[in-house]
């Protein structure tokens, strides 16, 4: 890569193309256009797409996509859109464009809806004609083929427009409310609603809580690819033990597959060995992986679709647990299976939780760990979480914790239905200076996470390609060693 001055500026060892310099550019250009087909999931959009216009009827609904997020000086990150924005167009991976906008403009009979987007860099003519060679952010020769606006249309079905015509298309006096914080230039040309905003952002988030078959396809690819990305790690856990940074090792090993079988990571690998594991978001990943130590693994692919796995396990490095680590292992495995015997269509949402936390808290009080300070009021939740710390899942979709600003009574104290995803995932953290549990459990970190689909009557695990036991895993690690 290319060292250059200032943000997105010029490069110390090639000079800018100026926009003016079009010579050496100037027509012998093949016509590359392309015939799209529908993207999958552009039909289940269009569904929900109905579903807001049914809600907001008579009123302006504007949903961007987010634009490019500056890495350092001149590099941006990978451009990721808002879920928001993925699950009303059904946009894919690579193909999503920065700074799109989606408007839904109201009609007498509901709503035209148009995708304002940047079309694909014009080989010379017009404002942006010198685009493609000279535009180091958004240049086709900088950064890769665009869709036309036609093409987009015939990938997505959906009416587009180009952005520059976005400020005229907002400037009518109408009821509007935006999905805020994505895009700042959208955030300005439309003054703030904080009710109506809020209201549009927790109905947004409350439309991906049932997943429908086409969605639950696509989480089910993520989470097989997790799978894999397990698989792999597995293998490499010998090689880990002799690094100095042994856990970059495993975070890579993963996130190599994430990038082969998906558009890369749901989030960021957490590949935490020996007392790391006593770290919720251990991120950092610059520790050893050592024999006779645990590595928690918390990882998930996300698709091309942007739909992401979430799975944990706890190995033994070794290959083999202690009989300490085995004990606490056992006690997780344990409280995951009742939160799992909990997962069923009627249920309450936190039905699973309350489960698994019975069990730890049978467990710990065997092992004579009930912490001091206990009162009539206080929940078993409450009275362990020096040992567990967090809740024992979430919903899962477009984002890792999915569906986050929907309204208690519909997520966290509401019921469990047909089409739900979310994770099971009860954990014991023992720190490695707490006094209060004994040496050989200090610096123990134990969690294992699975991905759920609640079905008519039941629910099925998604993750099911590795093992949960001990005894298997063992079996499993040995098979790959």
């Amino acid at each position: 890569m290319e060292e250059q001055d200032g943000l997105h500026g010029m490069s110390r060892d090639d000079r800018d193309v100026p926009a003016t310099a079009a010579g050496p550019f100037d027509g012998g250009w093949a016509d590359t256009d392309l015939e799209l087909p529908l993207v999958p999931g552009a039909a289940r959009a269009a569904e929900r797409r109905s579903a807001v216009s049914e809600r907001f009827p008579g009123e302006r609904i504007v949903v961007p996509s987010g634009g490019l997020k500056v890495r350092s000086n001149d590099f941006d990150y990978a451009f990721r859109p808002h879920s928001a924005f993925v699950h009303l167009t059904a946009e894919q991976g690579t193909q999503a464009v920065p700074d799109s906008v989606l408007v839904f403009e109201p009609t007498g009979s509901g709503h035209s809806v148009t995708l304002f987007t940047r079309p694909r860099s014009p080989r010379g003519g017009g404002p942006n004609g010198a685009e493609f060679y000279s535009d180091r952010r958004y240049g086709e020769f900088w950064t890769g083929r665009r869709r036309t606006l036609t093409e987009t249309a015939e990938a997505l079905g959906i009416e587009v427009a180009a952005r520059d015509d976005l400020e005229r298309a907002l400037g009518r006096n109408v009821p509007t409310r935006v999905l805020r914080g994505a895009d700042t230039h959208v955030d300005a040309l439309v003054p703030p609603a904080p009710q109506a905003d809020a209201e549009l952002v927790t109905f947004l988030s409350e439309l991906r809580l049932v997943k429908d078959e086409w969605e639950v396809g696509q989480l089910r690819a993520a989470v097989d690819c997790t799978v894999a990305g397990f698989h792999d790690v597995v293998g490499e856990l010998r090689h880990a033990t002799r690094l100095a940074r042994g856990e970059r090792w495993i975070e890579g090993t993963f996130n190599r597959r994430a990038r082969l079988g998906g558009y890369g990571l749901g989030f960021e690998t957490i590949a935490a060995a020996g007392a790391h594991a006593c770290v919720l978001h251990w991120m950092r990943n610059d520790g050893p992986v050592r024999e006779g130590d645990l590595l928690l693994l918390d990882a998930g692919v996300e698709a091309d679709s942007f739909y992401t796995g979430d799975v944990t396990r706890t190995l033994p490095v070794s290959g083999r647990f202690t009989d300490a680590q085995r004990r606490v292992y056992d006690l997780v495995f344990a409280a995951q299976t009742a939160g799992i015997a909990a997962l069923r269509p009627g249920a309450r949402y936190g039905d699973f939780h309350d489960a698994a936390m019975r069990v730890i808290a049978e467990g710990l009080d065997a092992w004579g760990l009930r912490p001091h300070g206990r009162t009539a009021s206080t929940s078993v939740s409450e009275l362990y979480r020096r040992y567990t710390l967090c809740g024992s899942g979430h919903m899962l979709g477009l984002d890792c914790h999915d569906c986050a600003s929907a309204r208690s009574e519909t997520y966290l104290d509401g019921v469990l239905e047909a089409g739900h995803v979310l994770t099971v995932e009860p954990g014991l953290y023992f720190q490695p200076d707490d006094l209060t549990v004994p040496g050989e459990l200090r610096g123990i970190g134990v969690r294992i996470e699975d991905d759920f689909v609640i079905t008519a009557d039941g629910a099925v695990c998604l993750s099911s390609g590795l093992p949960r036991g001990a005894d298997e895993v063992e079996t499993w690690m040995a098979s790959l060693r």
